[in-house]
């Protein structure tokens, strides 16, 4: 028969399946509706996932709220959860194993993942991981489908001391530590975090791991206050103007070796490199939509040799280094989750998070 069999025809299940299932559907900007939609059905090499746990991702907030993507979607790409179906061929995975999964799996063997640029991989581009409609990771329904490619390299096993919580963020600290690999972040420098939201937090959390010379920066003192419970020196208030001096006042004059920019806002371009020292290196994390342009004094690079550098997305290379740093408990990821949100309450999660508060970091969106 045909690898186009439903579920009845060609899966191993956990139990009986349901037809349908409730969804958080972006329909339009702004707008995402609890809404019953049918279950992915799970064809040939395809695993089925029961989600636990999805976290709120900035990417969300921006296809959802500034319409990047086009609607319908189910959106939600951080996801844990419980197997409940497996399609013919599939071996590595069974029916009640505990999972996260990727929502992008590179080929492999194409130019871009020779050179190790995995995320420009056509195969990579192409999401493996759907609730419905057009494949865009699914976590804000409540079962998602991992087709083949996903399935065979993209889906990882969860020991049973680590909550489906925990497990949400190692799609997101593996973007983390790609990102502080491509800073060059190194023992003894000195790094400046600008914004200390969830993004930034967990890049300090990951670049704790390489150096003690830790400075962040945020307009909101309570998450300045956080950044100091994380391991950073000291946080400044970016709205005195006086960011750019204070950290050149740690570094003997010279600024910081490298700088993480965990904001999308273009005027902190400028200030990234003002503090960063000659040859330093600005890491742009947030600066990910097609929309936005950058301007900034051209001497600083070519001049005074500062480098910017974009990161993007995840590394299959290191999903099992950068994995061990959630499974092993090496983070304290669970310290910046403030808020829990059911599915029925997903539109007040997505405009928390969208505009967040003094007492909001990271959001978690909970099937039942």
């Amino acid at each position: 028969m045909s690898g186009t069999r439903t579920i009845v025809e060609t899966a191993t299940t956990l139990g009986p399946i349901p037809k349908t299932m409730r969804a958080g559907v972006y329909r339009e900007k702004g707008i995402v509706r609890v809404e019953e939609v049918p279950i992915p059905e799970v064809r040939d090499h395809e695993v089925l996932i029961k989600v636990a746990a999805c976290g709120i991702c900035g990417t969300d907030i921006k296809k959802i709220f500034q319409r990047y993507v086009e609607p319908p979607q189910i959106l939600g790409h951080e996801l844990a959860g419980t197997v409940v179906a497996v399609g013919s061929g599939v071996t590595k995975w069974k029916p009640g194993d505990r999972v996260m999964s990727f929502h992008h799996t590179p080929c492999g063997e194409c130019f871009y993942c020779e050179k190790r640029l995995f995320s420009q991989c056509q195969q990579y581009k192409t999401t493996g991981l759907t609730g419905g409609f057009t494949p865009n990771g699914g976590g804000f329904g409540e079962y998602v489908k991992a087709m083949p490619w996903v399935a065979e390299r993209g889906v990882v096993a969860l020991p049973d001391n680590v909550t489906f919580e925990e497990a949400t963020f190692i799609e997101p600290i593996n973007t983390i530590v790609k990102a502080v690999q491509k800073a060059r972040v190194a023992p003894g420098e000195t790094v400046l975090v600008i914004g200390c939201g969830p993004i930034g937090l967990q890049l300090l959390m990951v670049s704790k791991l390489q150096t003690g010379n830790l400075y962040t920066s945020d307009p909101i003192a309570e998450r300045r206050a956080k950044s100091l419970t994380l391991g950073a020196i000291e946080s400044f208030d970016p709205t005195n103007g006086k960011l750019v001096g204070a950290i050149r006042a740690k570094t003997e004059g010279r600024g910081a070796d490298a700088v993480l920019v965990a904001v999308a806002h273009p005027a902190l371009v400028t200030e990234a490199l003002a503090a960063a020292r000659p040859g330093g290196r600005v890491l742009l994390f947030a600066a990910n939509d097609p929309v936005t342009k950058i301007e900034f004094p051209a001497a600083a690079v070519g001049i005074d040799e500062k480098e910017i550098l974009g990161s993007y997305s995840a590394a299959v290379d290191i999903q099992d280094t950068a994995g061990a740093l959630v499974l092993q408990k090496k983070l304290p990821v669970m310290d910046i989750v403030t808020h829990r949100f059911p599915l029925d309450r997903i539109q007040q999660a997505l405009e928390l998070a969208a505009r967040p508060t003094a007492q909001s970091l990271k959001i978690l969106i909970t099937h039942t």
